[in-house]
């Protein structure tokens, strides 16, 4: 037996432990909160997962969505305060 290259051996695969313990921490840390939209994909397997735990089946339609509307666009009576406000 040759003690050295043990020796070598054990340093190797302790280096290479070494790095398979940095990336796991490192997924396991996460990126961080992503800017912008996020893929569609993402956003459904998420929704999936929190329709089940929230909602029940009951409330949704048909399609597949929940009976509330979307609130898209500016709020109800701002275009009447913007022009309020230039006439004044």
């Amino acid at each position: 037996m040759d003690v050295d290259k043990m020796l070598a051996e054990l340093r190797l695969e302790r280096e290479q432990i070494e790095e398979a313990i940095l990336t796991l921490e490192r997924l396991a840390r996460g990126r961080g909160r992503r800017r912008g939209r996020p893929p569609g994909w993402l956003k459904d397997a998420a929704n999936a997962g929190s329709l089940l735990a929230e909602e029940s089946v009951d409330e949704l339609n048909s399609n597949g969505h929940s009976n509330e509307p979307k609130r898209r666009g500016r709020p109800p009576g701002s275009k009447t305060k913007t022009a309020v406000a230039l006439e004044a």
